[in-house]
């Protein structure tokens, strides 16, 4: 086993930022991306040719549901800790292409899963979602309620994750860490998410579709305080709980696998009103608002528990929407040469 980390979905909005930040602390690097056009491969190639300029940067262009080519990548490379970013995103996209989710993330994990068991992986983090919680109507939403009630393939895909890594843990004594992910944001971010569209609209002077009439509000996290947590869950592996009780189980820990759910958020939720205000205060520029009922699958509001998250690793984010959608602005005007 050596000691680089597998990133998958290298070249990914937050496997980007995340293997920078490996990369910028002298980790060696092997990565995966398979560069599809969910979204403008152009954007993901930009991000790939940063990296690639690195000397501890390797890249692989691979499916992740291509079980043999994975399998020889591991057994190339071995690596010693993996994090596992690679999927097909998107909530709504999910109501389109079920079978692309299935590939990417249920075939794929297995890919993975199957690859670190084979090399006696030390750790594996993997991303989840806060669309896990689906029907769950308590906030703020923490791991230790469980998630039984999905309300989108996507959702069921990353569920279905979290079962398939406790099997695993269980069985091979691998230590695995599932993260939940609550409305990502930054730099590099993806087209189809809604500050990229809000952005582009805006700037071009078009009508920005606003879901639930604007009644809404999202745990919108920036992506280096998702980073953060990342690498610091990287860096403490999951352990049996030895508190564990069978006869009350906690959903998001387990006595039996090296095995846990965590939640990585902001912890403040934002009025998705506001979330617009601030886009526009930072352009300049008003936006022209059309009002959408709430899409299938979509929910009125997320809010993370981080509580958990703060106890195992000391995480504790910190960047205010202001400053998070003030350094994305400046990203996507610079990058797209707009004024």
């Amino acid at each position: 086993m050596s000691h680089a980390v597998l990133v998958t979905g290298s070249a990914g909005f937050i496997g980007f930022h995340t293997t920078q930040r490996l990369l910028a602390r002298g980790e060696s690097v092997v990565g995966i991306d398979n560069l599809n056009s969910y979204y403008d491969p152009a954007l993901k190639q930009a991000r790939l040719d940063i990296l690639l300029r690195h000397p501890n940067y390797i890249h692989h262009t691979l499916d992740l549901s291509d079980r043999e080519g994975v399998a020889a990548l591991f057994a190339r490379h071995r690596p010693g800790r993996i994090v596992h970013l690679g999927a097909q995103a998107g909530v709504r996209y999910s109501l389109e292409a079920p079978e692309t989710y299935v590939a990417s993330n249920v075939t794929g994990f297995l890919s993975i899963i199957e690859g670190a068991r084979a090399v006696g992986c030390g750790h594996l983090v993997y991303a989840s979602t806060s669309s896990a919680y689906g029907a769950n109507g308590k906030l703020p939403f923490a791991p230790s309620d469980g998630a039984n009630h999905p309300l989108t393939l996507y959702a069921a895909t990353k569920i279905a994750n979290e079962a398939m890594a406790h099997s695993y843990a269980h069985l091979f004594g691998i230590p695995m860490t599932g993260l939940r992910f609550f409305t990502v944001y930054g730099p590099w971010g993806r087209p189809d998410m809604a500050l990229f569209k809000f952005t582009r609209a805006i700037l071009k002077n078009d009508p920005i579709d606003v879901y639930g009439e604007g009644r809404m509000s999202r745990d919108f996290t920036y992506v280096d305080d998702i980073v953060t947590g990342i690498v610091a869950a990287l860096d403490r592996p999951a352990t049996i709980d030895r508190n564990w009780d069978a006869s009350r189980p906690d959903p998001s820990t387990s006595g039996v696998a090296p095995w846990r759910i965590l939640n990585l958020g902001a912890g403040r939720p934002v009025p998705l009103v506001r979330y617009i205000e601030v886009l526009e205060s930072k352009l300049g520029r008003k936006a022209r608002l059309n009002l959408m009922p709430m899409q299938d699958g979509d929910v009125t509001d997320t809010e993370a528990d981080v509580s958990a998250t703060l106890a195992a690793l000391g995480y504790a984010p910190s960047t205010s929407v202001e400053e998070g959608v003030g350094h994305f602005v400046d990203w996507y005007c610079n990058f797209y040469r707009e004024n």
